[in-house]
């Protein structure tokens, strides 16, 4: 496949672009789409590129534009649309945050990958084992937000659509020739219900390691994320380019009163000293003053329990195994927990409880339900 591109990318950053863009893709019937984001560059990430590729032209929507990008919902939630991504988990969480978009119809190539079987799950992996072309990385952590972008950026964001249409019919036609699709459409159907995480939560549980504090370094921890929070903010920088996490768990860990104590902290770089000392100081004296926190403890699951989950997982590793595929792919986590949690006793039953994944229920149904039942006897 030649990846010259004869066209001009398309770049819209108006309205009445925009709608002259948004009539044009009511008429298509498959549209590949992608999004560039700026979460290594700023505080809140925010959707700064929706790049469309259909009938051989690449649209790039500049998503920081003022216009009315919630419009193109008209496209997304056409049922009579396939919308092709390439790993569409993430697009659409981002673009249902911003934009409250809802997805109809939808081909994940990625998903279509692992479901084959294949090895090499990445983009540009594919195009070139498949198509001989060469997407390039060059941009892969470039500044989406900034503006005016480059030709060579706009390249770079088209190309991560403008193959994924050629790539999707031949993994289409991999999957119908394996008896594949239906269970492909299940997990595209599921892909199109994700929902972005608005649930306010403590600061503290953004660092790894939290768990080993004790309830007044825990106090500390969560003080100093928040302090990160405000820096964060009044800059416009992810939280990782202000304080890493590494050096907010160690801080929170020795709880230094002084500069020579916060200087001996190896996770805290001298840049970090020079720029933060006073503030980290008053705010670990603040925490040590604070309420301790007390972690709620969660009730450990009963031993039958456990003992089925593990049972249901060694079977579902198998039949991944046996049929070339990672064990998500036979039966997803979330459900696997609740069939464990149910623990059905009839075809009926577990069938309820895998309404949404009907191919699944009649390949494993039966499997299922004897690692289930024979658990429960023991």
């Amino acid at each position: 496949m030649d990846s010259v591109l004869e066209s001009a990318v398309i770049w819209v950053d108006q309205d009445t672009a925009l709608a002259e863009t948004l009539q044009t893709l009511k008429r298509e019937k498959q549209i590949a789409v992608d999004t560039e984001s700026n979460s290594l560059y700023a505080y809140r990430e925010q959707v700064c590129l929706i790049q469309i590729s259909a009938n051989g032209e690449d649209y790039v929507l500049d998503g920081l534009a003022d216009m009315g990008l919630p419009s193109l919902d008209a496209v997304f939630a056409d049922e009579s649309i396939e919308k092709i991504f390439h790993a569409a988990e993430y697009d659409i969480l981002c673009m249902k945050r911003d934009f409250g978009y809802t997805f109809r119809n939808l081909f994940d190539t990625m998903q279509a990958a692992r479901i084959l079987g294949l090895s090499k799950l990445g983009l540009s992996n594919l195009l070139e084992e498949l198509f001989g072309v060469d997407q390039g990385k060059s941009f892969q952590k470039a500044n989406w937000g900034k503006r005016p972008l480059s030709e060579e950026m706009l390249h770079y964001a088209r190309m991560d659509t403008h193959f994924l249409l050629p790539l999707r019919d031949y993994l289409y036609k991999a999957l119908v020739e394996k008896g594949l699709l239906e269970l492909a459409h299940e997990d595209f159907e599921r892909l199109c219900r994700v929902e972005p995480n608005h649930k306010e939560a403590l600061c503290y549980n953004q660092v790894s390691g939290y768990q080993h504090l004790d309830p007044q370094q825990l106090s500390v921890l969560e003080a100093l994320c928040q302090f990160r929070d405000k820096l964060a903010r009044k800059f416009n920088r992810p939280l990782f380019k202000v304080i890493g996490n590494s050096a907010l768990l160690a801080i929170a860990q020795a709880c230094p009163r002084s500069l020579d104590e916060l200087k001996c902290i190896k996770e805290i770089s001298p840049k970090l000293v020079e720029r933060y000392a006073d503030g980290i100081l008053d705010v670990v004296t603040a925490g040590l003053k604070a309420p301790p926190i007390q972690i709620k403890t969660h009730k450990r699951p009963s031993s039958s329990y456990l003992n089925r989950l593990d049972a249901m997982k060694v079977w579902r590793k198998q039949a991944g195994l046996k049929m070339g595929v990672q064990s998500d792919i036979i039966l997803p986590r979330d459900i696997l927990e609740n069939i464990v949690g149910a623990k059905p006793s009839n075809s009926e039953e577990l069938q309820s409880l895998m309404a949404e994944i009907p191919w699944r229920y009649e390949h494993f149904g039966a499997d299922i339900l004897e690692v289930i039942q024979r658990e429960k006897s023991k």
